[in-house]
């Protein structure tokens, strides 16, 4: 494969999670990476800056749905709505980006990495401090407008756990449903009376 064709990027990043998948994220090598993509290091690095950054890049797509949505929703929707859209149009977004097989992937490499599931605490802290800084500007106050940031990353990671254990034949509930449902089960929680 000649290494101006183009895709690149999604050889490279295929490349890298099939190797670290194979023998390990700190096994493979940069080299190996662009031999098995058939392209250069140089090329690697025109699209990534480390072999981290494989598992990594993409992070705004990943945040800006759940920003959109906040954004643009209809003028006194509450908080709680607008966590719903966000965790919507998010969901949404991500299965259309990556299939099941390719989260449930990543994810073996992240847990079986712990610098890796660090770096991946800090993309999602990351992410609920944009959601509470986008809901500030719908006029939260910064403390309600934290705790939704995190509830909305706190019910997508219940939510994409499910979908990645799912079985692999795909037939289960998407990311959208197991995410809206997480959050009925969050309602309950704060309204539901205590059982006797």
């Amino acid at each position: 494969m000649g290494r101006w064709q183009p895709g690149a990027q999604e050889r490279l990043r295929r490349a890298a999670l099939d190797l670290f998948g194979e023998q390990g994220f700190d096994a493979t090598s940069v080299a190996q990476i662009t031999e098995r993509a058939g392209v250069t290091e140089r090329t690697f690095f025109r699209h990534f800056a480390d072999k981290r950054e494989v598992l990594f890049a993409g992070e705004g797509e990943f945040e800006q749905p759940f920003l959109d949505a906040v954004a643009d929703a209809p003028a006194g929707t509450g908080h709680l709505d607008l966590v719903a859209a966000a965790l919507d149009a998010a969901c949404a977004a991500f299965e259309a980006w990556r299939t099941r097989d390719e989260a449930r992937a990543r994810q073996r490499i992240l847990d079986a990495h712990a610098g890796l599931r660090e770096r991946e605490l800090l993309k999602l802290d990351h992410l609920a401090c944009s959601l509470a800084g986008a809901l500030r500007e719908r006029g939260a106050t910064a403390l309600r407008a934290r705790l939704a940031g995190d509830l909305a990353v706190s019910v997508f990671v219940a939510a994409f756990t499910r979908w990645t254990a799912e079985d692999a034949a795909g037939d289960g509930p998407g990311l959208r449903e197991l995410a809206r449902e997480a959050l009925a089960q969050v309602r309950d929680l704060v309204v539901a009376p205590p059982s006797a």
